[in-house]
């Protein structure tokens, strides 16, 4: 059967079984079963943009929270840090033509981005830990997976904004947080530390995050298709409608360009990686640097690889120049550094004091083991001397021995002895000290011995 007969009597095209999936799909992936009135979500939103009372505190204690996690490169605290932000409340009023809400949601996100940047500065000025960890190092230059955080963080929000049920909007809130929050901290730690450049790539990714979010609650909203805002004065609608198109176009225009070149960078960086990794596959040479620069406009891009071992040829590093284009780097430039034979000494060199070091610990670590043998115990064997002490002196009850060191006046070791404490079985019983002392010498292979003998309790008898 290729088609089915409506109730309106007009046959639709394609099989049956197209039209059931199509059905079936539409009914899983609807977003209008429980989605929410506008008025309800505008409300909500709303709220949320203002940044007052709890709101406030919550910004103040995420930033804490997410400067603390970069200060002591801790990505789980960092996530931790939760947000309410009112760049949703940009993407939305822009998506329903609200005016007076896309002001509010501008005022509160300036005074969100004062309060985070200032509370974040006052954090790392005051921190006793001022290295840049690799967490703060990574907010620093935008990439691909920031914006895509960023986009898919917005529009789980809006989504979860939409529904009348929102008690589902914690993990929207980490993305969104994940997004926004680090980055105002590690502009807040270049501005503490004095490092602008900190400061400029930081606020650069909080800008690019923040254009995304709004964008992706603004596609969500035409998406769901809320009403519009109406206005009665006809001229005030069409300023507002010109201003607002205005600042959509400002906004959102540069982020398909930043979204482009960065989607390029990645692809660019992918392809140098898979490159270097099957041309200079040597089994004498190993690259140990590889810096990749993607070219901006007319400037070619470029590698740089920073080689050790056996020295290539010209004609070898020709060759792998010859295969760029190839891997699809056609305008990509190819720069080769090699160790020289001075190069290759100093690594000699620092193996040898590597042996050499070495070579230390492990008589460092013997010279100790030695003071451990001569200060310890004697322990191992105790049961076998006492026992075979037992058979060849009947008369013996028992018997302690300890390995001691004599020092002289002057604090000096002298010798290592032995002293032990001889108990008869019975009181009065003779023991022949002097060959006890020797066949402990024999036993325990010290010679100078002391023994004490002390006569048995009667508690012991």
């Amino acid at each position: 059967m290729e088609g089915h007969t409506t109730d309106s009597g007009k046959r639709t095209g394609g099989p049956a079984w197209f039209a059931e999936l199509k059905g079936f799909m539409n009914g899983r992936f609807s977003l209008e079963e429980d989605k929410a009135p506008r008025d309800e979500v505008y409300a909500a939103i709303e709220k949320g943009v203002v940044f007052r009372g709890v709101n406030l505190w919550v910004l103040i204690f995420a930033t804490m929270i997410a400067s603390l996690g970069l200060n002591v490169n801790s990505a789980a605290v960092i996530i931790g840090a939760m947000l309410i932000s009112p760049i949703m409340g940009v993407g939305f009023s822009l998506g329903i033509n609200d005016f007076d809400l896309l002001k509010k949601s501008l005022r509160n996100l300036t005074l969100m981005f004062i309060v985070a940047i200032v509370t974040s500065t006052v954090y790392f000025f005051i921190s006793p830990l001022g290295d840049a960890r690799s967490e703060l190092l990574a907010r620093t230059v935008p990439t691909t997976y920031d914006v895509l955080i960023a986009l898919f963080g917005g529009l789980a929000g809006i989504v979860a904004q939409s529904r009348r049920d929102r008690t589902s909007t914690v993990i929207p809130g980490v993305a969104i947080a994940t997004a926004l929050i680090p980055p105002l901290c590690t502009a807040g730690y270049g501005l503490a530390t004095g490092q602008l450049r900190f400061f400029a790539g930081a606020f650069y990714l909080f800008f690019i995050n923040s254009v995304f979010i709004a964008l992706a609650t603004f596609l969500m909203v035409r998406f769901l298709k809320y009403e519009k805002k109406v206005f009665i004065d006809k001229v005030r609608e069409r300023n507002v409608r010109r201003t607002m198109l205005a600042i959509t176009l400002v906004t959102f225009i540069p982020s398909v360009f930043i979204g482009l070149r960065m989607v390029r960078v990645s692809v660019f960086e992918a392809v140098a990686d898979k490159y270097v990794a099957q041309v200079f596959a040597f089994q004498n040479t190993r690259v140990i640097e590889c810096a990749k620069f993607y070219g901006a406009g007319r400037k070619p891009s470029r590698i740089e690889l920073l080689l050790v071992g056996e020295t290539l040829t010209e004609d070898v590093i020709g060759n792998a120049e010859a295969q760029l284009e190839r891997f699809g780097l056609k305008n990509t430039e190819l720069v080769v550094r090699q160790a020289s034979g001075t190069d290759r000494l100093d690594l000699s060199t620092l193996q040898k004091n590597y042996v050499e070091l070495l070579g230390e610990k492990n008589r460092r670590i013997a010279e100790l083991q030695s003071q451990i043998e001569r200060y310890r115990v004697v322990d191992a064997g105790v049961d076998g001397i006492s026992q075979e002490l037992g058979v060849m002196m009947p008369s013996v009850g028992s018997i302690a021995l300890t390995k001691g060191v004599r020092f002289d006046c002057e604090g000096a070791p002298c010798d290592t002895l032995l002293l032990g404490l001889v108990t008869p079985r019975t009181p009065g019983a003779r023991i022949d000290t002097e060959t006890l002392k020797e066949w402990l010498r024999l036993r325990t292979k010290i010679r100078d011995i002391r023994l004490f003998i002390e006569e048995p309790s009667a508690d012991e008898n």
